[in-house]
């Protein structure tokens, strides 16, 4: 398997030409770079105007390897070609290594690029990439690819070391700046000399007579072409730095306002940040968030991946940030809801107080439903996320958590209510999914006696990292050293805590019984929790040879279609197809029983997963394409609509796809085994009118990930323009 990396972008506050100098004067310096043992000079050339030069090298490296691994490998170095190619035209420097030993077994490429900073022609930006395949290595591969990535990141620490090091030394001799490089001018003859300065006085002479002409009556024509010329340039350089430009991280940006990465880690997310803009093709969630869910994964690239592909899929099936848009705390929650934000800890970060011994849970439970409780702790997830923001910009420094202080004082068996233990499950389930990494610890103290039993229902639905991040106190432990006074500030500390500082948070008290909702909408409350099953999105999953059809009815020539469907997993094939004849029923799908049902169902072959479109058919004579098929990979967002040119029947298609066909008689035990395809999707039809004033259409290819990802852009080819 390929194990890529790649370093974030490394500025330099110094002049491309400058850099260069301190560049070359590192090679002859070998001990400086504790890897290099020393490097001989293969091959060298040089453009004829000079613009150009190109070096490759032999370099001899050493390697912190296990003793019996070194004896195995027999060498004492291993060695790289490296080749350099500076362009001083263009100011660029790319440098391209790989291994020349083992190479049969181990292919490791590296590739680094010096250029000019594109918003300051006087910085410098350095891009590293590497990649490294391992096909055998006497079975110590793992080792291998460890010490690969330690020297990786040594390589990286040390490298923008030496190079100001470098810098240093050439200001110590009054080197502050190297010219630029310049085109060489042709040697030209006396009478050209002549022929080009009379040329010169000519022209010089009509432009003086032309300004003169025009100086009384100014014309605009040159300066708006002028002005267009200056749009189209702006034009085109929004549009490289949208296409290539949002991926890259600077180091600086990185230690400002993510904290200390590995390279290792710096690489993750790099990743992770080109996977999600490349399917979501618009905004891509912030970067502190991608890093919450890596280090949810530990940096596990795949895990992590998945992780944030539901959590996505998650926020805009239900549509979360609409909900939380919207939300008005209920004045029950106002009243009687015992927590609140208090300040900060003393790192900094927003602390939120929970009194959750003195909570009313039947009483919230009966007035605002498990709906409410949970739209409710979804608007305090939000506000730490938002909080913490706040709190980066104010000092200065990356803050991305939050610390929850939770007082158990009057917890007692009342609190065990199983309705109330229930949501109390599923709230936990739910944000551990959606907001992982968002805590930095959570305090719980004055903890009762009947505490360790409600822990034993709740903590084996908390993820193992974060129980790690529980502390416990009982009675009044918290008061003494270790306690409250190790995590807050003093003159934070709760007055109902011991503190002096007076606080929001309130005991609450019990929830009249005049304030529960009704009966029959209490019991309707207690059916389900949003964020589950409720969505105007419907799920189906497709095995291979399978297909799932929507045939819509057409009875006004110029209706629009629009679709909007999430690929969770595998990849599917998507067509807008148009019957000649309308279809005016459909059989009732029969479900498979038996075993050749099973067979039918796995093979495709079953009436749940059958075309409507008959094997007879030809495309072009009894059925139409009205829009070219999309293929459509794992963690794809597509959006699109189609704007109907007759009456009839049309219909949405999605098949399970895959690339190669299967024809041998294995192929039903590969269709049991197969993974299945599955898809999200939501459809409308409106009449031609309506379009313009849907809210619910896909006109804008508005999507509903907001503040995990605001949009996506990724739409299908569509007949229907953009309005």
């Amino acid at each position: 398997m390929v194990q890529s990396y790649q370093s974030p972008v490394r500025v330099y506050k110094y002049p491309f030409e400058l850099v260069m100098e301190a560049y070359v004067r590192r090679f002859p310096k070998c001990d400086m770079i504790p890897i290099m043992a020393g490097t001989d000079v293969l091959k060298e050339t040089t453009s004829k105007d000079g613009a150009v030069n190109q070096i490759s090298r032999r370099c001899r490296l050493h390697v912190e390897a296990p003793y019996l691994l070194k004896k195995i490998m027999g060498v004492e170095f291993i060695h790289f070609i490296q080749t350099n190619t500076l362009d001083r035209r263009n100011r660029t420097l790319k440098i391209d290594a790989y291994n020349e030993s083992f190479s049969s077994r181990v292919v490791i490429k590296e590739h680094c690029t010096y250029s000019v900073h594109p918003e300051n022609s006087e910085w410098t930006c350095f891009e590293q990439t590497a990649s490294l395949d391992i096909k055998s290595f006497f079975g110590f591969e793992s080792t291998v690819e460890k010490i690969a990535m330690k020297q990786y990141s040594q390589n990286i620490s040390k490298g923008k070391e030496i190079i100001e090091h470098f810098i240093t030394e050439l200001k110590k001799e009054g080197v502050t700046h190297i010219p630029r490089w310049v085109e060489p001018q042709p040697e030209q003859t006396e009478d050209e000399e002549n022929s080009k300065v009379e040329s010169e006085v000519e022209s010089s002479s009509e432009e003086t007579e032309k300004r003169d002409r025009t100086s009384s009556t100014p014309s605009t024509g040159s300066r708006e072409l002028q002005l267009g010329a200056s749009a189209t340039n702006i034009l085109s350089m929004d549009a490289v730095t949208l296409n290539d430009e949002n991926n890259k991280l600077d180091a600086d940006y990185i230690k400002r306002c993510l904290g200390d990465l590995t390279p290792l880690q710096e690489s993750r997310l790099i990743q992770l940040k080109k996977w999600v803009a490349e399917l979501q093709k618009g905004k891509v969630p912030s970067d502190t968030c991608l890093l919450r869910f890596l280090r949810a994964r530990d940096f596990n690239i795949e895990k992590a991946r998945e992780m944030l592909s539901h959590s996505l899929i998650w926020r805009k099936k239900n549509q979360v940030d609409k909900m939380m848009n919207e939300y008005q705390v209920p004045s029950v929650i106002q009243e009687y809801f015992p927590g609140g934000w208090h300040h900060h800890d003393k790192e900094c970060r927003p602390l939120y107080l929970l009194r959750l011994g003195q909570m009313d849970v039947k009483g919230l439970v009966k007035s605002v439903g498990e709906e409410g409780l949970l739209k409710h702790t979804l608007h305090i997830c939000e506000e730490g996320l938002r909080l913490t923001e706040e709190a980066t910009l104010t000092y200065g420094r990356p803050i991305t958590t939050w610390t929850l202080l939770v007082d158990l004082e009057g917890l007692n068996m009342r609190h065990l209510w199983r309705p109330g233990i229930r949501t109390l499950l599923k709230i936990i389930e739910i944000v551990e999914a959606n907001y992982p990494e968002t805590m930095s610890c959570v305090l719980i103290i004055r903890a009762p006696r009947v505490f360790p039993i409600l822990w034993t229902l709740v903590s084996t639905f908390i993820d193992e990292t974060t129980r790690s991040k529980f502390l416990f106190y009982g009675g009044n432990d918290y008061q003494g050293p270790g306690g409250l006074i190790d995590y807050m500030p003093k003159e934070n500390i709760p007055h109902i805590l011991g503190g002096e500082c007076k606080t929001v948070v309130h005991e609450a008290g019990l929830v009249p019984k005049s304030m529960y909702l009704p009966g029959e909408e209490m019991d309707a409350a207690r059916q389900h929790l949003p964020m589950s099953d409720q969505s105007i999105y419907r799920s189906v999953s497709l095995g291979r040879g399978q297909v799932h059809e929507m045939v819509l009815l057409i009875e006004e020539a110029g209706s629009v279609i629009c679709w909007d469907f999430d690929v969770m997993k595998n990849d599917v094939s998507f067509s807008v197809l148009r019957t000649k004849v309308p279809i005016t029923h459909r059989p009732e799908p029969q479900s498979p029983t038996g075993a050749m049902g099973m067979i039918d169902a796995v093979m495709g072959s079953d009436d749940l997963h059958r075309s409507v479109i008959e094997k007879g058919w030809r495309e072009g004579h009894e059925y139409f394409r009205v829009e070219p098929q999309l293929i459509c990979h794992d963690g794809e967002s597509i959006q699109g609509s189609h704007v109907t040119s007759h009456m009839g029947t049309y219909i949405l298609q999605w098949r399970y796809y895959e690339s190669t066909q299967h024809t041998s008689p294995l192929d039903i035990i590969d269709s049991i085994t197969a993974p299945k395809a599955k898809i999200m999707y939501y459809y409308e039809t409106l009449k031609s009118a309506d379009y313009r004033g849907s809210m619910t259409s896909l006109q804008s290819c508005q999507s509903g990930f907001s503040s995990l990802s605001s949009n996506t852009n990724k739409s299908a080819n569509s007949s229907c323009p953009s309005r």
